[in-house]
């Protein structure tokens, strides 16, 4: 009768655990299908995202240098209609006359390179690179 009793509670046990087994099965082959899909799903739309905005930067690339082209016809045209329509002196008080002068740069000499410290604000005051720049007499002694 014990033994008995043992084989059908070990038939219970297995049961029940092939039950919850079942039910809790996370290796389910159609859920693994459906991951795969979803992830193929994820990798279209994110190849199809970098092709648009590389897309995108493009048309801008295209647009900014077309912007350039017409501002550069508009201020050559400009320059044109100064030289036909005004004297020489307003002309050249409007617009330099040199092709694209706007774009060359023809003040090189009074262009000053940028500093990399703050200059003096006058003899009796220290420049930025003092050893003394910023500290008080009290703080030094």
């Amino acid at each position: 009768m014990m033994w008995l009793i043992g084989i059908v509670c070990l038939a219970i046990g297995v049961a029940g655990g092939l039950l919850l087994a079942r039910r809790f099965n996370t290796t389910n082959p159609s859920r693994v299908d459906e991951l795969e899909n979803r992830i193929q799903e994820l990798q279209r739309f994110h190849a199809d995202y970098r092709e648009n905005v590389s897309e995108h930067f493009n048309t801008t690339a295209e647009l900014v240098q077309q912007m350039t082209d017409s501002y550069r016809d508009v201020y050559q045209h400009l320059a044109r209609g100064a030289q036909d329509l005004c004297n020489d002196e307003v002309a050249s008080r409007l617009l330099p006359s040199a092709e694209n002068a706007l774009f060359t740069g023809n003040d090189q000499e009074n262009v000053e390179q940028p500093k990399d410290y703050a200059p003096k604000r006058g003899n009796e005051h220290p420049g930025a690179l003092s050893e003394g720049f910023g500290l008080d007499r009290k703080d030094l002694e």
